[in-house]
């Protein structure tokens, strides 16, 4: 009896593509450059398989080098970021632009990407002293912050069975009744957010969310501000 021969799925990942990318992945959260030492430890690979992977991305563009011989994301990178969903972010961008100047808080568009939550699109108020950064490639669990709880809130049974290893949290429920999210101290200590679910045909779940220090702002009116950019977003896409 002879083997069935295997499907174009059924082979094992390239494990070159998948440092690449585990690459790309560290150098992202790593919110600044890194040596190859550095990238090495964090991929758990020896240094001379990173300098091959980095030579191979820097030929792309993905990834640069400065004059010290850090490794940081290329602006290639930007580009083929704002090819993602790029009629959402399109969408969302004057509706954040407003939240973000109209609340003086930073406003943000993330998408579920596996069982991350990713932002893709933020705006900082014009017009405000001190604001929080939320920089597009940022990436938090599922399981926290209020983006997340909005996003869980959205997913449909099929959605969740695709997440074996993510369960549902009591808020998502709540979320389902009253339209937002809130979280304090969950991704980062000290801030608070709100945010709303964004379920559209053909886009991804994504949530629209400010974040803000927290400073017993009234949740509710900031929740009503984002469900009417939500509705907006919405409109513009049918």
């Amino acid at each position: 009896m002879t083997a069935a021969a295997p499907t174009p799925d059924s082979g094992p990942p390239l494990q070159t593509l998948s440092r690449g990318i585990r690459m790309l992945e560290v150098l992202a959260d790593a919110g600044e450059p890194l040596t190859i030492a550095e990238t090495a430890a964090r991929l758990g690979l020896h240094r001379s398989i990173v300098y091959r992977l980095l030579r191979t991305l820097e030929e792309h563009g993905l990834v640069v080098r400065d004059a010290a011989g850090a490794i940081q994301l290329g602006p290639r990178m930007a580009t083929l970021a704002r090819s993602v969903s790029h009629d959402l972010q399109s969408a969302a961008l004057p509706q954040l632009t407003a939240v973000a100047n109209e609340l003086s808080m930073t406003a943000f568009l993330a998408v579920l990407d596996r069982h991350d939550v990713v932002t893709l699109v933020s705006v900082e108020p014009a017009r405000a002293h001190a604001t929080v950064a939320q920089k597009p490639g940022t990436r938090h669990p599922l399981a926290s912050g209020a983006p997340g709880i909005a996003i869980q809130s959205a997913l449909t049974e099929a959605q969740w069975s695709a997440l074996p290893e993510e369960h549902p949290r009591q808020e998502a429920a709540e979320t389902r009744a009253r339209g937002y999210a809130t979280s304090h101290d969950e991704v980062i200590p000290g801030l608070a957010s709100v945010a709303v679910p964004l379920a559209l045909p053909r886009q991804p779940v994504a949530a629209l969310a400010v974040v803000y220090v927290a400073n017993g702002r009234d949740p509710e009116s900031i929740g009503a501000r984002l469900l009417a950019a939500a509705s907006a977003v919405a409109a513009s896409l049918r």
